[in-house]
């Protein structure tokens, strides 16, 4: 019977101890995988999501039920996984700057871990949809809300200041006259006011200095359900710009530990460049805005219920340029504060936000600097090495 050790090695360490350490891994179990993660930037990395295609797992381990997997650690602990609709297998870790993590995959059997990501079409509740993991909650208005408010195709926040999943429980306590989410009642509340507008993190075309807003989607379809990750795709209406139609479809996902969730915005139909926009609701009153190369922040003002909420919108390839834009429907007035791009058919970007009461973002100093390591972290990518 061969026994084996875990080694962890700093990232600057020789290739003999790499060598090493694969030797002692491959020599013991051939129908094992062992993975070299190394953190590159020079700061500590949480909750981040590894991504192994599912090809290079079979071609290692064989054919198999690839629910039937076993992740651990240097320290023999179990880690949750998923298998996701496009063919990845996903794990999350926490590594220190300039380090590196060893990871081992192995036939197992059936091992289930507890969700902390969740998205549903809210069908009793006039066909919301929403999503949320151990740190944030969202919401879009579905067609049946439509002829009750209007059309709406703005994203809602739900804050959030418990890690639990509330979706379901907060929809049954509203519904059933319970407990009101308009209310907190010890794990947070929904304050967030959409409108006619793109809420927080919504996009649209901007042509001619106006936002083109669709109205409700029409279908969806959940494509991944936890416990890493959410994943789901909202398909709306064509949208007539400027007497052009275009398809508009939305492929949102959430991952464990994030406070942004990750929106895929596709036009198709679309020949050549269009331009579009991203915007947060700027308010009345006492806010502040921080734009920088590639992400805008906005801090709302004080409400009767929340203060120190701040919202975020990130692109990972940058912006053109920032804008306010101002219109209104009917005697209402909206404002955003808006990341202008061109697009040539899908944008990829992230939305999201902190609350103080959450006890992690105290102003949005601290806020921006959550943001600004998120984006050095989409940057430089963790490395990823196959050692056997």
């Amino acid at each position: 019977m061969c026994s084996f050790s875990f080694f962890r090695i700093e990232h600057k360490a020789t290739v003999f101890f790499a060598v090493v350490t694969a030797l002692l891994f491959t020599s013991c179990n051939s129908k094992q995988f062992v993975i070299r993660v190394n953190n590159p930037s020079g700061f500590d990395r949480t909750a981040q999501t590894i991504e192994i295609p599912l090809h290079d797992v079979k071609l290692k381990l064989g054919k198999f039920d690839f629910h039937k997997l076993e992740v651990i650690n240097e320290q023999y602990v179990l880690i949750p996984y998923q298998i996701t609709y496009d063919g990845k297998l996903l794990f999350q870790i926490d590594i220190q700057a300039e380090d590196s993590r060893f990871i081992r995959l192995k036939r197992k059997t059936n091992i289930r871990f507890k969700s902390k990501t969740y998205a549903r079409f809210i069908e009793e509740r006039k066909d919301d949809f929403a999503w949320e993991n151990d740190k944030v909650a969202f919401r879009i208005y579905g067609p049946a809300l439509k002829p009750v408010d209007g059309p709406s195709n703005g994203i809602d926040c739900w804050y959030k200041r418990t890690s639990t999943l509330i979706i379901n429980k907060w929809y049954e306590n509203d519904l059933s006259g319970k407990a009101s989410y308009h209310e907190d009642h010890g794990e947070g509340l929904d304050d967030y006011k959409v409108g006619r507008s793109l809420g927080a993190g919504g996009m649209a075309p901007f042509m001619n200095d106006s936002l083109w807003l669709n109205e409700n989607f029409v279908s969806q379809e959940v494509l991944d359900n936890g416990p890493i990750r959410s994943t789901f795709k909202l398909v709306y209406n064509d949208l007539d710009v400027n007497g052009k139609k275009y398809a508009e479809t939305r492929t949102i996902s959430i991952d464990a530990g994030s406070q942004l969730t990750k929106i895929t915005q596709s036009y198709e139909d679309v020949s050549g460049t269009i331009t579009v926009a991203a915007g947060l609701v700027k308010r009345e009153g006492s806010d502040s805005v921080v734009a920088k190369d590639n992400y805008v922040i906005y801090a709302e003002p004080y409400s009767d219920k929340v203060e120190n909420v701040f919202l975020a919108l990130l692109f990972p390839n940058g912006y053109k340029t920032t804008t306010v834009n101002t219109y209104k429907v009917g005697n209402t007035s909206y404002s955003h504060v808006m990341a202008v791009c061109d697009c040539n058919g899908t944008v990829t970007y992230y939305a999201g936000y902190g609350w103080s009461k959450a006890g992690v973002f105290t102003d949005i100093a601290a806020f921006e600097k959550y943001i600004s390591k998120f984006s050095q972290s989409l940057k430089v990518p963790l490395e990823v090495i196959y050692l056997d």
